[in-house]
């Protein structure tokens, strides 16, 4: 991950820069933790450039990913080789499972994201309206989840990605922390607003594709996709793109 992430060993002269701010919070785990802020980076300017060039984009990042099969490990000690074939698989899986590129109405709108995290190749289409006043529903993700040649608790495993969507839309769309004068202000789940049961995704489908690889895990590559998937979906539905984490702080409403 970092600055050896994806798109950076796809492109000749690529320079990728990163830091980690030393506040002195203590700070605990998260799913994913670098790969959620490289994939929805990269995963909305993609998005981006297709909008621009008046392509697809779907067939834009496909055209992205090229046509070589993998591609080697940089420099980073936590770099990994990139099977390019394996995501465009799930890239393509998951757009045809979504109908992608069905006609929707203005407010309602589909996003692609897709990413390469701890060894799993996840991509996603989320598909979201947002009324006039701005208010968000998340209506359906589709996942295309490629984690090896075997599942071998399927319920297990679905949880697994069902927990990924979901927490990484309330990561994307909700929680927010401030420090004022060295101390958090929100206190509690009053103030800290995490996802309920009414804003989750109203359905979210998941296909596996089994490939012949050694398993991986599952706990971490289904996150990163969601939030690039949910914002690109957004911009489909109301033309304004989402510049800053948490979703709540950008104002949806269109007319």
């Amino acid at each position: 991950m970092g600055p050896d992430a994806f798109p950076a060993r796809f492109i000749p002269n690529f320079l990728g820069l990163s830091s980690n701010l030393e506040n002195g919070v203590p700070q605990g785990p998260w799913r994913a933790p670098g790969d959620n802020t490289y994939a929805w980076v990269t995963g909305s300017f993609l998005d981006e450039l297709a909008r621009a060039a008046g392509r697809d984009a779907v067939e834009f990042n496909l055209s992205v990913l090229g046509d070589r099969d993998i591609v080697p490990a940089g420099k980073s000690k936590w770099s990994q080789p990139y099977n390019v074939a394996r995501m465009r698989q799930v890239v393509r899986t998951a757009a045809e499972r979504s109908g992608w590129g069905k006609a929707l109405p203005r407010g309602k709108g589909m996003g692609l994201g897709y990413y390469f995290s701890h060894l799993g190749y996840v991509a996603e289409v989320a598909e979201v309206t947002v009324s006039p006043k701005g208010e968000l529903r998340v209506d359906r993700v589709v996942a295309a989840v490629d984690v090896g040649s075997q599942i071998v608790n399927l319920s297990g495993a679905e949880n697994q990605v069902q927990g990924g969507i979901i927490d990484g839309l309330s990561a994307a769309w909700m929680q927010e922390l401030d420090i004022r004068q060295g101390r958090v202000v929100q206190g509690n789940l009053d103030e800290y607003a995490m996802l309920r049961i009414p804003d989750a995704p109203r359905a979210i489908e998941i296909h596996f594709l089994k490939t012949d690889y050694p398993p991986t895990g599952l706990g971490e590559p289904p996150l990163p996709p969601l939030a690039p998937a949910v914002c690109n979906a957004i911009f489909a539905a109301t033309g304004k793109r989402v510049r800053q984490l948490p979703i709540s702080r950008t104002d949806l409403s269109w007319s």
